[in-house]
């Protein structure tokens, strides 16, 4: 038995400890019921309605009504306009729904033996083992990217054992039919609630080896069968005009192939992505220990450097399961959402959710798997324009802090501290300059260089004077934050939140760069360099802190789960321990005030502090926050809880891990920047930087002993040596410059160290 796996002695009875199974597109949550299986079902464009046009045509005549009472802190008349002129009209955009339930019934049994079921994450099966009498029953189950279905396969260990019953049932009265159409098929088909909603069909085949197979009632019933494969497709007209024939021929082309030769497929597609990366800790787990009692073990505070590396694999599984070419980016549930009315929508929140949930991607060599969010922007972009346009008059095109699978970009819901924030589609496009810099393809950077100027083009126009010759946003929020301002008034709604100066303070660095890489627009460029130099920078306040807001405000919740002043110091390299020391000593001071006051409380935020922390190179604190995630916010099947379940947190404590063992920013590249006391020795493979690099990494004593860096792109390579170490050899000409040595990388060099 390897670290490769999640297994447990017991089935699922509840959805949060169930395992989950994807495509990309089709996503299944197994609980793994001997007896009776349910598998929970999602298609990723299973939404509640068509597009809404939001935008309040009552923002544009009171914007500059808002900005003049901000101006004069006359903060509780702003809030009030912005609560009823600047809302979504209506409020919400469309939400995220389930597919259905697939069951799969052992209708002539009552009492079995349980052996387990589990996850295996080198291969992407789910697997469950159980003995009804004496005969031992294996049931497998994957969701296969090349052939667009779910596929689950029943076997004996005897002839003729295999008689169940399969049905499709759920989403409580939201569909329209769930018959069988032959003795082997099923069509389940419906809508999504609204007069617009979106169709969606799935087309269910039993393949039955040996014995009967026949519909009766609503299920197709197998009866004395040597083996069972039950083979389902999923289509909406999201996609296909003909979403049910297109379902249908999903599970057509399939079912030509046995199941051996479906999860053939399905595994080396899978591995062709999972073998990119690994990283392995000396262990001292007893890995023959259920994944549930392994978690438990570290709850009561036994390290278990395996449970970080399974953790760390799982993000990566979650990411291939989650986000494939062709599908929607990962929301807030990514593929797996059990709720017809789901906690906030499982929509993209994109206030630092759905941005988490690729931190991951570049680091850990999934960077095409990073596509499926550069196609939603591109979706976003048309009815971006149209809310810069209508409601704050400016070009170029906006989103605020949520968006849908329409690429809706008005305001979402009512909501003070978290609605009025203009800095989503910006954010989203610093993934596109990284993606470059890890990349470097030129091609790809071309053709979205247009995206990248058209989101600076609306801060151009958006921007206004602060009074003290500063460009702020206004009106903004510091997201879901509350301040308390010197006369003791409390409000949400300001000019200038820090986070939105240093993410356009990025988003200008990346479209004047590109500009130059691709040798165009120079004007552009050149306008932009001089309203960089009139952004807030990253300042220092009272307490030592990181300011949140442009004025040293107290915060109404110290504690909060975003902080999200220290954008600038990660996923941005504005504030670093080698190049800002002051404001890194700030940095800290503002994590550490944050925790003091009870942060870190929600999944998300805790896997923000692992990165926090890994940037600022304390690898002590790396392990306690890694502990604390484990601890308080993982449910046993690993699943990051908010709560409730919330899939940014599983990303963003694998980017962590990877943050610290790797880091790249700055031109340079670090190993083991802030690797923790309990990872002794060990090794990593396959982790990238920018600069177009891959890198294999070992180490002993928390120090490296080797690495082979491998450039993609011939681009020259400056490496820190490391702390306590010395340069021993170096498989290429460099040179030494400072605490760094610098050569020309091509292909793979090998570097080792004395320690």
């Amino acid at each position: 038995m390897d670290n490769k796996r999640i297994w447990f002695k017991s089935p699922a009875e509840d959805w949060n400890v169930a395992l989950p199974v994807g495509n990309g597109r089709i996503g299944g949550m197994c609980f793994g019921q001997p007896l009776c299986e349910k598998i929970q079902l999602n298609e990723d464009s299973v939404w509640s309605g068509g597009y809404r046009k939001r935008n309040n045509p009552s923002a544009l005549p009171n914007l500059e009504r808002v900005r003049k009472l901000l101006r004069e802190e006359k903060i509780a008349e702003a809030e009030k306009i912005v609560s009823e002129a600047f809302c979504g009209t209506p409020v919400n955009g469309r939400h995220y729904m389930p597919l259905g339930d697939l069951t799969i019934h052992h209708y002539k049994e009552d009492t079995c033996e349980y052996l387990y079921r589990s996850l295996d994450l080198e291969t992407a099966v789910c697997e469950t083992q159980y003995i009804i009498g004496d005969i031992r029953y294996t049931r497998r189950v994957i969701c296969s990217e090349p052939a667009q279905v779910l596929a689950v396969d029943i076997s004996a260990d005897k002839a003729g054992s295999v008689s169940v019953a399969v049905s499709i049932d759920g989403r409580d009265d939201y569909f329209d039919g769930n018959s069988p159409v032959n003795d082997t098929d099923i069509l389940y088909y419906g809508g999504c609630g609204s007069e617009d909603g979106i169709r969606f069909a799935a087309y269910i085949r039993v393949i039955g080896r040996g014995g009967k197979v026949y519909r009766y009632g609503s299920r197709i019933l197998t009866e004395d069968c040597d083996s069972v494969t039950v083979i389902l497709g999923a289509q909406t007209d999201f996609r296909a005009a003909d979403y049910k024939k297109a379902a249908e021929l999903d599970v057509m082309t399939a079912a030509e192939k046995s199941f051996d030769e479906l999860l053939k497929e399905h595994t080396e597609d899978y591995r062709s992505y999972f073998d990119r990366a690994q990283i392995a800790f000396e262990d001292n787990a007893d890995i023959t220990l259920p994944t549930d009692e392994r978690l438990a073990a570290v709850k009561a505070g036994k390290v278990d450097n395996g449970l970080v590396s399974l953790y760390f694999d799982f993000g990566r599984y979650l990411m291939i399961a989650g986000s494939r070419e062709g599908t929607l980016p990962l929301n807030l549930q990514g593929i797996w959402n059990k709720d017809m009315w789901p906690a906030w929508g499982s929509r993209f929140t994109v206030n630092i959710n759905t941005e988490m949930n690729y931190w991951c991607a570049e680091t850990t060599g999934l960077g095409d798997l990073h596509i499926p969010l550069f196609d939603h922007i591109e979706r976003m972009r048309p009815n971006g324009r149209v809310t810069a346009r209508e409601m704050y008059g400016c070009g170029g095109f906006v989103c605020h802090h949520n968006t849908d699978i329409w690429g809706d970009t008005a305001p979402q819901d009512i909501w003070i501290p978290g609605t009025q924030w203009t800095t989503g589609a910006a954010w989203l496009c610093t993934h596109i300059w990284e993606h470059w810099l890890f990349t470097r393809d030129k091609d790809f950077l071309a053709q979205k260089y247009d995206t990248l100027k058209e989101a600076a083009r609306f801060f151009m126009d958006f921007l206004t004077d602060d009074g003290r010759g500063r460009l702020v946003t206004s009106p903004s929020v510091s997201p879901e934050n509350t301040y308390i301002t010197a006369s003791s008034a409390k409000g949400s709604v300001c000019m200038g939140p820090s986070m939105d100066s240093q993410i356009i303070y990025q988003l200008f660095t990346a479209v004047i760069e590109a500009g130059e890489v691709l040798d165009t627009d120079r004007e552009f460029g050149e306008k932009l360099k001089a309203m960089r130099e009139k952004l807030p920078r990253p300042e220092i306040g009272k307490y030592g802190q990181i300011m949140e807001w442009a004025v040293d405000y107290d915060e109404a919740e110290p504690g909060h789960r975003h902080i999200s002043q220290l954008y600038a110091l990660y996923p941005a390299d504005m504030i670093s321990v080698r190049h800002t020391p002051e404001l890194a000593k700030a940095a800290r001071a503002t994590i550490e005030r944050r925790l003091s006051h009870g942060g870190g409380h929600t999944g998300w935020s805790r896997a923000w502090i692992i990165n926090h922390w890994a940037r600022l190179h304390d690898g002590g604190r790396v392990r306690e926050n890694i502990a604390a995630l484990l601890a308080n916010s993982t449910s046993d099947n690993l699943f990051d809880m908010h709560p409730p379940f919330q899939i940014d947190g599983n990303f963003g404590a694998a980017a962590g891990i990877a943050e610290a063992l790797l880091q790249s920013q700055n031109g340079e590249i670090q190993l083991l920047p802030a690797v923790s006391p309990d990872w002794k020795n060990g090794s990593f493979k396959g982790l990238c930087a920018r600069g177009g690099f891959k890198v294999d990494c070992e180490w002993r004593d928390c120090k490296p002993v080797r690495c082979v860096i491998e450039s993609q792109k011939g681009e020259k390579c400056r490496l820190v040596i490391p702390s306590g170490c010395k340069v021993q050899s170096v498989g290429a000409e460099y040179t030494v410059c400072g605490d760094c040595i610098e050569f020309a990388a091509s292909g793979r060099t090998e570097i080792t160290f004395v320690i």
